[in-house]
């Protein structure tokens, strides 16, 4: 490993890496998906095993992470609520003990990201936040290289966040933080985002908007996620209400920069959150930013197991 990078890491939340790590995950991650689409094999995981752990269910979490590490030339331990039991059949600091003792690396897709943080202090192998209810760092690192293959380097970029001040809103305010760019975040009343659980040191890397037309304003890129995340279902209909005027239409985009690009990390609800013509329109790249969860979490798990390769 190069000098400054300790023995292991965990990937909790978006600031457990530097940006200089950031740069180079970037490009391991272009290098690892050039050679994917060249169908060059590249198996640096021989003989590493990956525990993935779900008390949230998942489609593209799990693909992405066991296709990931299969075509790394790994394998892979699928367990889920039913027959993990994690933290009920016995202590979350227990199971961590013997799963780690078992497997190389552990992903983990849970609701409270304390229990995710007693897991990763009792492992003795890298843990991976796969989704959390404060923090999804997994998403961003592969909307960041969606970013950067279209349009380039984040720095003094702005992004838009129309909706729920939610875990994907923490760690985009996270993201800015360490790589220098501006969110402008947009939610109703009652869901903004909270600077305290979003875990960032100042306020200097987002802006609040109560329009969401003027978050959108010279924006290099909007974005939004589903008003009712997993776990909220109860809200569903007064979040119905509460964010019926932040649906991300064409009059939003509009107001952005004629290149401005969309992503939505999915599932989405089309004329919800965003209206079909959006999602499924010039400007959406969120097919794209859906692929890459597949290769910025191979650039992750190489570098979590084996540190920088050259």
């Amino acid at each position: 490993m190069k000098p400054g990078d300790s023995l292991m890491k965990h990937y909790l939340q978006f600031k457990d890496l530097r940006a200089e790590e950031y740069a180079y995950l970037f490009e391991r991650a272009r290098i690892i998906k050039q050679r994917f689409k060249n169908y060059e094999k590249y198996q640096p995981l021989t003989d590493r095993t990956l525990a993935m752990i779900f008390e949230k269910a998942s489609t593209r979490t799990r693909v992405s992470f066991e296709a990931g590490m299969y075509q790394m030339g790994g394998s892979v331990v699928h367990l889920t609520t039913g027959d993990s039991q994690l933290g009920r059949a016995e202590p979350v600091e227990d199971s961590a003990r013997v799963i780690s003792r078992m497997c190389d690396l552990v992903m983990i897709r849970t609701y409270e990201q304390a229990k995710l943080v007693a897991f990763a202090a009792h492992s003795r192998v890298p843990v991976i936040n796969g989704l959390t209810n404060e923090y999804h760092p997994c998403q961003i690192l592969a909307d960041i290289l969606t970013f950067i293959e279209h349009r380039g380097s984040m720095q003094g970029k702005v992004v838009a966040w129309v909706g729920d001040g939610n875990n994907m809103a923490n760690t985009w305010l996270q993201a800015a933080e360490i790589l220098g760019f501006t969110v402008h975040v947009s939610t109703p009343g009652g869901y903004e985002v909270d600077p305290q659980v979003a875990g960032i040191t100042g306020t200097g890397c987002y802006k609040v908007f109560k329009d969401p037309m003027a978050a959108c304003r010279g924006a290099d890129l909007v974005t939004t996620d589903v008003w009712t995340s997993m776990g909220y279902e109860a809200e569903n209909e007064a979040r119905q209400k509460a964010f019926a005027d932040w649906c991300v239409d064409a009059e939003m985009m509009a107001v952005a920069k004629p290149d401005a690009l969309f992503m939505h990390c999915l599932p989405a609800h089309r004329g919800e959150e965003v209206s079909a013509e959006v999602i499924d329109g010039p400007q959406s790249v969120v097919w794209d930013e859906a692929e890459n969860r597949l290769h910025a979490q191979k650039a992750l798990m190489e570098y979590l197991l084996l540190g920088r390769i050259g």
